[in-house]
C-alpha cells in the first residue's frame, strides 16, 4: 500500500510530526485489522496500538483509484478518547 502525507505549508515535513507521530506508527496503524469509522468529505478514521504500544488515531482518504491512501493526520490517543478505545475493544 503506498502512503501518502499531508506536508505542512510552514515546515514542509509530514503534519503528523506535529503530533509526535512517525510515518511507520502510521503504517502500522493502517495495515492492522480494525474498524474504519467515516469522517468528514470521505475521510476516513482508524485508531490502534503500534507495536511499541502507543495508541495512535489516523485519519486519511483513500484514493478511489489504485491501493494508497493520503494522510491527513494522526495523533495519539489520550483521555477520554483512549478510554472508549479500549471499552471498544473489549467488546
Amino acid at each position: 500500500m503506498e502512503v501518502r502525507f499531508y506536508m505542512d505549508p510552514e515546515t514542509g515535513l509530514p503534519h503528523i510530526y506535529d503530533h509526535g507521530v512517525s510515518e511507520e506508527e502510521v503504517v502500522q496503524i493502517l495495515q492492522k485489522q480494525g474498524p474504519v469509522y467515516r469522517g468528514d468529505r470521505n475521510s476516513r478514521l482508524k485508531a490502534g496500538q503500534t507495536d511499541a504500544g502507543r495508541h495512535i488515531q489516523v485519519v486519511y482518504s483513500p484514493d478511489l483509484a489504485g491501493n494508497s491512501v493520503f494522510v491527513i493526520t494522526a495523533y495519539p490517543l489520550t483521555g477520554k478518547a483512549l478510554k472508549a478505545y479500549r471499552r471498544r475493544q473489549r467488546r
